[in-house]
């Protein structure tokens, strides 16, 4: 079975940084993307960022770009999302997810399989 396991959450102040991490199983993984997605309750799911199968193209929302960045390590099966200079408005529960492809905010999951790990909190305040 796919597994995408999303890490890293906790509490922290604003200005603050934290270290996402989605670890991933069963499956080919430097055969896909990976894209993290944002949710408050009573909100709709942003997507932040995702990163090509091999690391070389990226992708940021405006409201994180210079602030977040987005990483993998293949041979750890795995995607970072490093935040820094954290703002209230960036606390959600953030998940990753698989992509076949992406074109900016365009991202496409695998036809038939829409997998997405379960979500770790992010809180943002003083």
């Amino acid at each position: 079975d796919v597994q995408l396991q999303a890490s890293g959450g906790g509490p922290v102040q604003p200005g603050g940084s934290l270290r996402l991490s989605c670890a991933a199983s069963g499956l080919a993984f430097d055969d896909y993307a990976i894209g993290w997605y944002r949710q408050t309750p009573g909100k709709e799911r942003e997507g932040v960022s995702c990163i090509s199968s091999g690391g070389g193209r990226t992708y940021y929302t405006d409201s994180v770009k210079g602030r977040f960045t987005i990483s993998r390590d293949n041979a750890k099966n795995t995607v970072y999302l490093q935040m820094n200079s954290l703002k209230p408005e960036d606390t959600a529960v953030y998940y990753c997810g698989l992509l076949e492809f992406f074109d900016g905010s365009m991202w496409y999951p695998p036809s038939g399989n829409d997998y997405w790990g379960q979500g770790t909190l992010v809180t943002v305040s003083s």
